[in-house]
């Protein structure tokens, strides 16, 4: 049964997350940790963090994990693998039977100023919904102690720190490693 809801949550995922990874992660807080609660916001956040150092989309990525976590959570190793592939499959399918639909038509309307006009009108609701997922990571709904992301002041600045450097256009590569050997010094060698 859990496997199903797990399949009928990215199928949704997949239908309603239009913009990319980032747009969708909105939709996958309510649904995985809001809706049918399978983790918390902290565990989420991680999801977050490392679908960033690994490659390919956010979406897939968590869903992959996510997959994995809520099958892992019956007991068997198999059951978490089959998470997986149930969770990835769901959330690319839409996406996929959509393009191979569309692809043949597209060609003809590509250079039509209705289909160009409605492609500019999205860019503003994608942009809002990347805002709103950040935000969310940033001020999650619960005010428990251990579903904060930022747990103190040393959180902000290592988050302000990351934002600068993105702003400046650091290597996110660089960027990475560097927060990560700022957050062990500052949390496991000093202990603040």
């Amino acid at each position: 049964m859990i496997l199903w809801q797990l399949f009928i949550s990215y199928l949704k995922i997949g239908f309603f997350g239009f913009g990319g990874g980032y747009a969708m992660l909105s939709l996958i807080q309510n649904e995985v940790v809001v809706q049918h609660q399978w983790m918390t916001n902290a565990q989420f956040a991680d999801i977050v963090a490392v679908s960033q150092i690994t490659p390919g989309p956010i979406a897939i990525n968590s869903a992959t994990y996510v997959g994995y976590s809520v099958g892992i959570q019956t007991g068997h190793l198999w059951c978490g693998i089959l998470g997986s592939v149930i969770a990835t499959f769901a959330v690319c399918l839409p996406s996929l039977t959509l393009m191979i639909l569309v692809a043949r038509f597209f060609m003809r309307l590509k250079h039509n100023r209705l289909v160009e006009g409605a492609m500019r009108g999205m860019r503003p609701a994608v942009i809002g919904m990347i805002a709103a997922a950040a935000l969310l990571l940033i001020f999650p709904h619960s005010d428990a102690p251990g579903d904060q992301n930022f747990i103190d002041a040393w959180s902000w600045v290592l988050f302000g720190g990351v934002f600068a450097g993105s702003w400046r256009k650091v290597n996110p590569i660089l960027l990475i490693v560097l927060s990560a050997a700022a957050g062990i010094l500052i949390y496991y060698v000093f202990g603040l």
